[in-house]
């Protein structure tokens, strides 16, 4: 059975260490999306365009190469640093037609690039829904402007900066193909024939997804089955583990259904142009609409992408202080020798300094100026003054606790009724393990505001008292001898200083006696008393000394009774006496 638990164990951390990568790898991806403006959708030129870079078209200026100074790939990059600065600077828009993004244009003096963007798909789309044949040229006027015009009309006019970081006839007979090809298609894909495909595909994709329905939940739900833990016992813990199991498993089946269908419905609205249109229309409204700015602080404005990448970090600067924190514990601090105590202090103070520091650094990478959270810092001082007092009073308790250091972890301690270990010291609470091996948790302030017997405090060395009562008969050199000899023989006892027999006087039924010895592990005075009340017993068993118990004896004595009568009553008792006793001789 424990061999069988020890591999489920096993699976269960393999699990866990799964789980752990893809979140570290959805974090790395959220962050690279995030630094990269505008992520997936931006459309940048290849590399190679970027080192084209000329100054006659009114881009990025070219880094004049000295020899020396500057390696080839320096060079390289240099360049590019600075073209990707100015093209990610330029307000654009994508074209589109049918739901497919041509190409990016923007800003001239007269129209906004979302203008131009807008106007130039309307004509698209008139063109490609009409029944006559279309015709993209790229012309060039007389004051030298680079034109497209469709079917001899002018569509757009490709200026320096549509054309960056290549020259205005390059980029117009680049989008000019494109053109071409995507009103060609777009006319083929509105005839009935491809409609008729079109319908094949769709309920060929929509059986391919019935499919990978059934198979992945089938697939997934083996899997689930082996790395589960059988109900072999009722254990909380065990009940806790197995039901977020299940919960991460239905997670999982539930995430791969969506998907699968989601994949489907994307599949099926990109073969047909309206279908594809709308399914960019409400793309990009969902989009827009995740990424508008929901809080402004200071000149800065912040998206709820923003807001999510920002919690992200800061749960992942908390893991990995943590993660440090132990290391540092475990492979610098141990090496010093110093009490585990100090250990944990210096740990503690670490680790808060690290998370604070941290998230400094974070919010000025997320770009946030501390300057603005002044007035938030107010705020929520007042919040934290009137409505979070004893969480204040806690963490402040908590920071007395780690300086003025009155109890350390690994110290044995009495708080009211509770007696154990100290295991951590928190910023709001502790935590006591009882000698049962339960855990306690008790708030930081009741330590100070309330009495605490410390045990281990500045020195481990305490001493216990054992009370022991004999019969009067005993001989008290004797019971010295063996109360002595029961506590030196307690491999726990201290023999410095030595232990002493106290003879504390004379009781109603016994001689009194106090055995006091030293210890030096306060987390075994329990097991210690018991192991000597153990070891008195049977040495006063075989020196035939008695311990008595209480005992009362009743006395019964007999006597008159001093009642006084009067002498009439008296004289008539005589008479009725006599006469019964006359009565009786007859």
């Amino acid at each position: 059975m424990s061999n069988y638990r020890n591999r489920s164990l096993t699976k269960l951390t393999t699990v866990d260490r799964l789980l752990r990568w893809i979140i570290c790898g959805v974090l790395g991806m959220v962050l690279v999306l995030w630094i990269s403006p505008k992520g997936m959708t931006l459309n940048l030129p290849r590399i190679s365009d970027a080192l084209l870079v000329s100054s006659r078209v009114g881009t990025a200026p070219s880094l004049p190469f000295v020899e020396g100074q500057l390696s080839d790939r320096q060079y390289i990059a240099s360049v590019f640093n600075n073209w990707i600065e100015l093209y990610l600077k330029k307000a654009k828009a994508p074209v589109t037609l049918d739901g497919q993004e041509l190409f990016f244009v923007t800003d001239t003096a007269e129209h906004s690039a979302e203008l131009r963007a807008q106007l130039i798909s309307e004509k698209l789309e008139e063109a490609v829904a009409s029944e006559n044949p279309v015709q993209v040229k790229v012309n060039q006027s007389n004051n030298q402007l680079t034109i497209i015009s469709l079917n001899n009309q002018q569509l757009l006019t490709v200026t320096s900066g549509d054309a960056a970081p290549r020259t205005p006839q390059e980029r117009a007979q680049e989008w000019a193909d494109k053109i071409q090809q995507s009103l060609t298609t777009g006319k083929q894909q509105r005839q009935f024939d491809f409609i008729v495909k079109g319908l094949i595909y769709s309920a060929a994709i929509v059986f391919a997804a019935i499919s990978l329905h059934s198979l992945s939940d089938k697939l997934l739900r083996q899997f689930w089955q082996k790395i589960s833990l059988p109900n072999l016992t009722e254990d909380s813990e065990q009940r806790n583990l197995i039901n977020s199991l299940d919960l991460l498993r239905n997670l999982t089946i539930g995430t791969a259904r969506v998907v699968i269908w989601l994949f489907a419905a994307l599949g099926i609205s990109n073969l047909f142009p309206v279908t594809r249109q709308w399914s960019y229309l409400i793309v990009n409204a969902l989009i827009t609409t995740f990424t508008s700015p929901i809080l402004t602080l200071g000149q800065q404005a912040y998206s709820i992408p923003d807001i999510l990448l920002l919690g992200f970090l800061l749960f992942g600067l908390v893991n990995l202080s943590w993660k440090a924190t132990d290391l540092f514990k475990s492979r610098i601090l141990q090496i010093t020798g110093m009490n585990r105590g100090t250990q944990e202090v210096i740990a503690v103070i670490f680790r808060y300094s690290a998370i604070a520091l941290g998230t400094v650094v974070v919010l000025q990478i997320w770009g946030l100026d501390l300057s603005s959270l002044t007035i938030l810092a107010s705020a929520l001082g007042i919040v934290i003054g009137l409505g979070f007092q004893d969480i204040a009073k806690n963490f402040a308790s908590g920071l007395i606790l780690l300086f003025e250091r009155p109890i350390q972890v690994g110290d044995f301690v009495e708080v009211g009724r509770y007696t154990g270990i100290v295991e951590y010291i928190g910023a709001r609470s502790t935590t006591i393990r009882t000698l049962d091996r339960i855990s306690i948790i008790l708030p930081n302030a009741r330590f100070l505001e309330n009495e605490v017997i410390n045990w281990s405090h500045s020195n481990p060395v305490s001493r216990l008292h054992i009370p022991i009562g004999v019969a009067y008969s005993s001989d008290v050199q004797v019971v010295e001898s063996t109360l002595l000899e029961a506590a030196k023989s307690h491999p726990l006892v201290l023999l410095v200083p030595p232990p002493k027999v106290m003879f504390l006087g004379f009781g109603d039924n016994s001689l009194n006696f106090e055995l006091l010895v030293w210890i030096d592990q306060p987390s075994e005075l329990f097991t210690i008393k018991s192991d000597l009340n153990f070891k008195i017993q049977h040495l006063l068993l075989q020196h035939e000394i008695e311990i008595p118990f209480p005992q009362r004896d009743l006395h019964v004595r007999s006597g008159s009774i001093p009642l006084q009568i009067s002498t009439n009553l008296e004289e008539t008792l005589i008479q009725v006496l006599q006469k019964f006793l006359a009565k009786d001789d007859r």
